[in-house]
């Protein structure tokens, strides 16, 4: 038993490195003295990258303000669309609904670049100029089907005869929503918009297809690592895990902890 409990943790622990170890290079050297765009030697500490980091005006801040924006305008009408899609699609049954469902997830599973190049054809097609609003579309696209199918499944786990009970007292559709079905899968809706905002803010490819005008981080970054990874990019990096950490940090306190059943 010691056996197994031994290589359950060295398993666990070999996972745990595998995964955190790039993120704990990766903060290490923003802190590299060094200026060298192509040489991994570490020469000392310097908080000089996050100095030049904060200087450059054009450079990777704006580019993530620019992200951060875009991912807020694509999650909000995602949040909207994907939720309310979901409450329709559970209230009502049809024949077609299957096929319905699985079209409305198909944008997770079709490969990026098919995307990217598919909005690039529609939106020539169209006659729209690249830049945000086409960004905002694309991204919205893709990110309703992880809030669709996260709230659809907390609705599927929702008493039906809690609605009903309310209807039976003379509350109406809407009262029933705000009060009692919107407070239920408010933690589903976060976590679908959290998982969406992740995914939006991580996008390279689409983006690359569907503008030329407005530049994201990931388009930023992908630009500047061509003749070599400036330090900077570190530094951008370590600054955009630490408000992981702390939005994972401050969902965990805030989420009740469920009471164990006796």
């Amino acid at each position: 038993m010691k056996r197994k409990g031994i290589g359950g943790a060295l398993y666990i622990a070999l996972i745990l490195l595998l995964l955190y170890l790039p993120m704990i290079i990766v903060v290490l050297y923003s802190f590299n003295a060094s200026t060298s765009r192509s040489s991994y030697a570490f020469t000392g500490f310097s908080l000089k990258n996050y100095t030049a980091l904060f200087n450059d005006t054009r450079g990777l801040l704006p580019a993530l303000g620019t992200s951060l924006r875009l991912a807020l305008y694509s999650c909000g009408l995602s949040l909207v669309i994907g939720t309310l899609g979901a409450v329709g699609m559970v209230r009502r049954k049809f024949r077609l609904m299957g096929a319905f469902e699985n079209l409305s997830t198909l944008p997770i599973m079709i490969p990026e670049i098919i995307l990217g190049m598919a909005f690039m054809s529609l939106f020539s097609f169209m006659g729209l100029q690249s830049g945000m609003l086409t960004l905002v579309i694309a991204h919205t696209t893709f990110c309703i089907p992880y809030i669709y199918i996260i709230v659809k499944g907390r609705l599927a786990e929702m008493d039906a005869s809690i609605l009903e009970a309310a209807r039976d007292l003379g509350a109406n559709p809407r009262r029933v929503f705000f009060d009692i079905t919107l407070p239920l899968i408010t933690p589903a809706i976060l976590s679908g918009t959290m998982l969406a905002f992740a995914m939006s803010m991580d996008d390279f490819v689409i983006s690359f297809f569907v503008t030329s005008t407005t530049t994201t981080l990931p388009l930023r970054i992908y630009s500047s690592v061509k003749i070599g990874v400036p330090l900077t990019i570190n530094a951008i990096s370590t600054l955009m895990l630490v408000a992981v950490f702390l939005v994972v940090g401050l969902r965990t306190l805030i989420t009740p902890k469920k009471k164990p059943t006796k």
